[in-house]
């Protein structure tokens, strides 16, 4: 089986947030896909990142999709105003959604992917009814709400079986795994079944982040 290589979104949480113009420009010129943008509130993690008006900013120096993980209550509410900011991704969290069902379809009825995050407690077989309306399923792989943490060993498990579900439902829905990723565990998350990873701390404090990214991007290469 050929190995495709994965979808690289290096976390904005991580980024130099006085030079974010910057650091936005450094991943459109690096081999990068997407750019993810947490967005936390203080409720539904105990943080607060970016709001409407630097996701807007992003938007403008941004070559490369807005891949937004929005951990705050009440996702349902703010859907039209991350696309009209520049999301071309939403994902929102199991747990802070009543009615994933609908939120889901809404995400894609204004012309997104949508996405659903479960936290590190959260199991697999909560997605068992929502898989065939999600275009990705996000790992989280730290508890959510800062960055820099230490990646949680049982996900890999988790990774295989998510992807065992996926192959079952016979649907083409991606996984990513959302903390803790760096070159030292990536290879082994791309095994288990991973197609997105999420890398923040391990890409914005290397010495050179664009060659971090680019190892993470061609790591069947060497």
């Amino acid at each position: 089986m050929a190995k495709h290589a994965p979808i690289i979104a290096p976390s904005m949480l991580s980024a130099d947030f006085a030079n974010l113009q910057r650091d936005t420009e450094m991943i459109n010129e690096s081999a990068a896909d997407w750019l993810h943008v947490d967005i936390m509130d203080g409720v539904f993690v105990p943080n607060i990142s970016f709001g409407l008006p630097v996701v807007r900013a992003m938007a403008q120096h941004a070559q490369k999709p807005l891949d937004v993980h929005l951990m705050i209550v009440q996702p349902e509410k703010y859907l039209s105003a991350f696309r009209d900011a520049g999301a071309a991704h939403i994902i929102v969290h199991y747990e802070a959604c009543t009615h994933l069902h609908r939120t889901l379809q809404q995400i894609q009825q204004l012309g997104m992917k949508a996405g659903v995050a479960l936290n590190p407690h959260t199991p697999i077989q909560v997605l068992e009814d929502i898989i065939f309306e999600t275009d990705i399923v996000c790992l989280m792989s730290v508890n959510p709400g800062f960055g820099g943490q230490a990646f949680i060993p049982q996900t890999i498990e988790k990774i295989k079986k998510l992807k065992h579900l996926i192959v079952e439902s016979e649907t083409s829905c991606l996984i990513t795994i959302d903390g803790g990723v760096s070159l030292q565990n990536a290879r082994t998350l791309l095994q288990a079944g991973a197609n997105v990873l999420v890398a923040g701390s391990s890409v914005f404090n290397a010495p050179d982040p664009v060659q971090t990214i680019y190892q993470l991007k061609h790591l069947y290469n060497h």
